[in-house]
């Protein structure tokens, strides 16, 4: 499977890729396959399937990355996040994502739960993306590992330097590319 930082380095002009969701019904799998059929005609650069807070859509995550790549050429991207896990937790999930011979990570520290308000760091866990990085560079398991980056600024940022150092110390922690997201 072809790694993100590649595609970045060998593109002459715009990379674009489409992030997906996890279905909560049979119906919406099906619904899904069919989307991505649709829109593989547009070829995009890679696809990204999200992780559900605390990990709660893992294994369907990895589940649809497996079969995207299994019927499309395209790079695959498994969003990952910190949300209600301890680094124990957080690294066995992770063993568990480069079993499934996934090699493109975006490392996010995630949404807080429906209803908690501002994050809250898990006791033994990570308190943002940027030490999520560090950790999964640490364990040398050799993923291409993404990063989030807001072209208008974080929602948490108090100004846009601010933003700036704090997207600074996710690259010095070992981040391979970046994306910023265009919603229509």
């Amino acid at each position: 499977m072809k790694k993100v930082s590649e595609i970045y380095g060998s593109a002459k002009g715009p990379v674009y890729s489409f992030e997906f969701f996890p279905p909560k019904t049979p119906d919406g799998d099906l619904k899904l396959m069919e989307t991505v059929k649709e829109l593989a005609l547009l070829d995009p650069d890679f696809v990204t399937v999200t992780y559900g807070a605390g990990g709660s859509t893992r294994d369907k995550t990895v589940q649809i990355l497996s079969e995207i790549s299994k019927r499309y050429s395209f790079p695959t991207v498994s969003h990952f996040t910190c949300v209600g896990a301890n680094q124990d937790q957080i690294f066995k999930a992770l063993k568990e994502i480069r079993s499934s011979e996934i090699v493109n990570l975006m490392a996010l520290r995630g949404d807080p739960p429906k209803g908690e308000g501002k994050f809250k760091k898990t006791e033994g866990g990570f308190e943002n993306a940027t030490e999520l990085i560090s950790f999964i560079r640490s364990e040398k398991l050799d993923f291409c590992v993404g990063g989030g980056c807001y072209p208008e600024k974080h929602p948490d940022a108090k100004s846009l330097e601010e933003d700036v150092e704090n997207l600074k110390r996710k690259v010095d922690a070992g981040t391979d590319f970046l994306v910023s997201q265009l919603f229509l």
